[in-house]
């Protein structure tokens, strides 16, 4: 289905949501979201349980009615829209898909209630098996296929109606981690081959980073950064994204005078030099965010003057390619490292009970003022 008169909106924007509310009982599942999405984009909204990204991807498909704010697709507001007059697709965590009928029915199910000629209904079914690679199981039922077979059956059926917004909530939930891994980059690739535009629902971390090519990461309503996973994770804004996404080492202070791009946060464990933006008040509580892998840890002293702090292994964990360490500082503060394992068999590894050093660069560490 195509909505009349639908002029692409200046600039790269296709999808935009302006200032959407969503309340229940006075309580904003939804707050104040204002988001622009290109077309052809795979987006996704990240979160954990309640953060009201569900909430936000049921408003798009028109399943609950905006409390406030507007919803336009390709330039037309589609807020007031009852679902089946919106040309988007949305695929349940569940797949949904119909026990009775075959993998093809299934597929054509949708195309059969718009009343499609039945060679349009069949050259577009067929297109779509060889898309998802399941031409040789079109005549099994649901019951017979795997998880991700599943799981592909219901986004061919999805994308038989060529929709201009395609919908997952938790796509690949009901999948096991290791059949989960492998359908990510499956799933892209089907999409990105179709060049529908994408919003995803999910709240794990990994899903989000391989699959989409911008994250909004939500709490409690709102959207507290969108960005690219590389941003994201590299840049977060705020101390609620840089603990969300992945690992990290925060540390509490307060901001010295900025001199020339850098600054030293005095926190308990000793001075942080880092890079800073200019317009930062000295004297102010702030928060540095370090990643593990950006620490180094020896047990000799490395050469350079600031950012190196010494203390006491405690763990250590060998995760294959790369090894954990939690080292506790004299203020009582563990830090944790992750070193990956270029060598086979180290001469002389660090363990347990160890005495050593741990120290990072200064671009290394993010300054967090919320």
């Amino acid at each position: 289905m195509t909505l009349p008169n639908s002029p692409m909106p200046a600039g790269d924007s296709f999808l935009t949501t302006h200032k959407l509310v969503k309340r229940f009982d006075e309580v904003a599942a939804v707050d104040q979201v204002s988001l622009s999405i290109a077309q052809g984009e795979i987006f996704a909204l990240l979160g954990s349980s309640g953060c009201g990204k569900s909430t936000l991807l049921r408003m798009l498909a028109g399943f609950e009615v905006p409390t406030e704010g507007r919803i336009t697709l390709g330039g037309v507001d589609i807020a007031a829209l009852p679902p089946y007059e919106r040309p988007i697709n949305m695929m349940f965590q569940s797949y949904a898909l119909f026990p009775h009928l075959s993998v093809w029915d299934n597929i054509a199910f949708g195309l059969k209630r718009e009343g499609l000629p039945k060679a349009q209904i069949s050259e577009r079914v067929e297109a779509m098996l060889r898309l998802v690679q399941l031409t040789a199981l079109a005549g099994r039922k649901p019951h017979q296929l795997s998880g991700g077979q599943q799981q592909r059956v219901a986004l061919a059926r999805s994308l038989a109606k060529r929709p201009q917004l395609l919908l997952l909530d938790e796509p690949l939930g009901a999948l096991d981690k290791k059949l989960r891994e492998q359908t990510q980059s499956e799933l892209v690739k089907i999409i990105e081959s179709v060049g529908v535009t994408c919003v995803m629902v999910t709240h794990d971390q990994e899903e989000a980073m391989s699959m989409a090519s911008r994250i909004a990461v939500m709490s409690q309503g709102r959207v507290l950064q969108v960005g690219t996973p590389q941003e994201i994770y590299e840049s977060p804004n705020c101390r609620f994204v840089a603990d969300f996404i992945g690992n990290v080492n925060l540390f509490d202070g307060t901001l010295e005078p900025v001199v020339a791009g850098h600054a030293d946060v005095r926190t308990p464990e000793g001075l942080i030099r880092l890079q800073v933006p200019a317009g930062q008040t000295r004297g102010s509580a702030v928060g540095v965010a370090i990643r593990p892998e950006k620490i180094h840890l020896a047990r000799l002293r490395p050469e350079q003057s600031h950012n190196v702090f010494s203390g006491q292994v405690r763990e250590l964990a060998y995760f294959g390619s790369y090894s954990s360490f939690r080292v506790d500082l004299p203020s009582g503060k563990s830090v944790r490292i992750t070193q990956g394992n270029a060598e086979r068999q180290e001469q002389h590894p660090i363990v347990a009970g160890d005495q050593v050093f741990v120290w990072w660069g200064d671009a290394s560490a993010v300054l967090l003022t919320h």
